[in-house]
């Protein structure tokens, strides 16, 4: 007798794109109950704290590239 006969299947993990899907709705505030449900029950916390980290990062690197090109467009006009 197989073993996955005895136990339901796992659904698969959350793939990157979901993740990253997910965690930009959080940034938002606009992530719907039911994502949230399946992130809780297929996401690995590691890939949401790593992808959360990065995207973080990448925010403020644009705020800082945004500020620093105004700045150099108003000191040169």
């Amino acid at each position: 007798m197989p073993m996955s006969a005895d136990r339901p299947e796992s659904p698969p993990p959350l793939g990157f794109w979901a993740t990253v899907g997910s965690v930009l709705a959080a940034f938002f505030g606009v992530q719907s109950q039911a994502n949230r449900q399946r992130d809780f029950s297929r996401g690995r916390p590691l890939a949401f704290i790593l992808v959360g980290v990065a995207l973080t990062l990448l925010l403020i690197g644009t705020i800082f590239a945004a500020v620093r090109l105004a700045l150099h467009l108003a000191h040169s006009g």
